[in-house]
This record gives structure tokens, sequence and C-alpha cells, in this order.
């Protein structure tokens, strides 16, 4: 006859299952609980958290933990810790970005290009930092554009600003004997509505296929000032080729780099029944 558990049985068993089941760390569970106080409102954008002593005597742990913690919030970008004086900041919110699948295809209109749409970002928000110079193509740009090592291309540097400050910085290559002695070249007709490829169209170029590809890493020294990136706020960095109808690729754009914790990149695949 089946023997039944007895009630010490069942509070043995229950123990045994949750001595057997993985502890959360203690800083992840710190961190955890910053999250949700932040995002309740308790600590707003821009004011400071309790210090490490103080964090560390509330929830009554380590500074260590603590400071995983912290860096749990830093490396997400929620919070800022570079200024001594200014203490564990409440990074300032900003509006998230989507990349979204067709924002090649959609057709140019007056007063936009594909960042201020991805944005919502009105035009009289937009401002665009520049420089252009001519430049050597390296190997892997030689290789991209089908042209011999050195062969001179346009290289245009932009920062891409809206209403929340720097957003976007890129370096975008052009061959130089496609656009030499054109409105293309110069750097007063920036920004130009429809962005590259609504340049190409107007040098009788038809852009038909756009290839990208991305890596999320940490920013460098330059990118870091340039994006007015807190400590330990990653950066997605994508390579973009834009290849005409006849197969040529028009534009090596090296990198694009925006802010990681902001940028959503959409896509969208089509299967076939």
């Amino acid at each position: 006859m089946p023997q039944s558990n007895s009630p010490d049985d069942e509070q043995a068993s229950e123990a045994g299952a949750s001595a057997d089941a993985p502890l959360q760390p203690e800083y992840e569970r710190i961190a955890g609980d910053l999250v949700r106080r932040i995002q309740s409102g308790e600590f707003p954008p821009g004011t400071r958290l309790p210090s490490l002593t103080a964090l560390e005597e509330a929830y009554g742990t380590s500074q260590t933990t603590v400071r995983h913690a912290i860096a749990v919030l830093r490396n997400n970008g929620m919070v800022e810790t570079g200024n001594r004086r200014a203490g564990i900041q409440v990074t300032k919110q900003r509006k998230t970005r989507r990349l979204l699948w067709d924002r090649y295809s959609r057709p140019a209109a007056e007063q936009s290009t594909p960042f201020t749409v991805d944005g919502s970002t009105p035009w009289v928000d937009y401002q665009l930092s520049k420089r252009f110079e001519i430049v050597p193509a390296d190997q892997e740009l030689a290789e991209a554009f089908g042209v011999e090592v050195g062969e001179r291309l346009l290289a245009r540097h932009f920062v891409f600003h809206d209403a929340d400050g720097p957003e976007q910085m890129s370096t975008s290559y052009l061959l130089w004997s496609l656009v030499e002695g054109t409105p293309v070249a110069d750097l007063a007709n920036e920004p130009w509505p429809g962005g590259t490829r609504a340049q190409m169209a107007s040098l009788g170029v038809r852009v038909a296929e756009v290839l990208e590809w991305a890596v999320s890493r940490m920013p460098t020294g330059h990118e870091k000032k340039v994006l007015d990136l807190g400590p330990g706020v990653p950066v997605l960095s994508i390579t973009r080729h834009m290849v005409s109808s006849d197969g040529r690729v028009v534009e090596v754009a090296r990198p694009i780099v925006r802010r990681g914790p902001t940028t959503v990149v959409e896509y969208r695949v089509r299967l076939d029944d």
C-alpha cells in the first residue's frame, strides 16, 4: 500500500527544491530594485542616487556588491558616474529611435532624411555638423568599390543632432570620379532632402539595394566626446553599402555610430506560404 508523505516530508522536499534552484546574485537583485525605483520616478532623470555608503547600509551588503550593481545600471545607460562631485546621476531620458526596416525605400519628402523620419524629428530641430575631405581608398574601401588602393574618395563626416542633442555620427565615402564638380560634392548643399539615395538619383544613379550590418561595442574616446556618452554606455556601429541597379557599390558609410541603449533596429522578413 503506498505510503503518504507527512507534512515534514513535504517541507523537506520544498527545501530541497529551493536549494537546487539557482540563486540570483545579490548585486543583480539590488540593480533590479534600483531600476524599479528609477522607473517609478523615485529618482527622476538628472537627480542623484544615494551614495555608495548609503546604498551599502540600505541594502545591508558590501560596497563591492553595490559597485557591481551600479555597474549594471551604468552599462545599461541608466546612470552616469564619471564626475565624482556629481555622484551617481540618473541619466537624462532620451527618446528611443527606431531604425525602421523600410527607411531607405520611402519616397523622399521635402525637408526630410531617413534620420529625421526615424526619430520623428522636425526639420527645424535637425542640425547637421559636416566636414568634407578627399582621401585615398584603403584596402577595405578599395575592395568594396572595386577600385585600386589609393583611388580618390570624398569622405563626408557628419554629426546628426536633434532637439535632445547629438544622436548619430558617420563617415560616408563616395567615389570622387562620380561626384567631382557636382552639387553632391558641395558642402553647402548638406543636409540634402532624401539623403544619399536622393543624391545618387541626381547623378543618374539608381540605388537598388542597401546592405547594412551592425555590431555593439564600446565607443572610442572621440565618439564618446562627440555623442556626449556617459561612462560605460555602448554604441551601435553600423556599416552600410549602397548598391546601384547595375551592381556597383556607390556609397560606403563606415561607421555609422549611434547610442546603443536608445537605438532599436527593426527588421521585417516576408515569408512565402
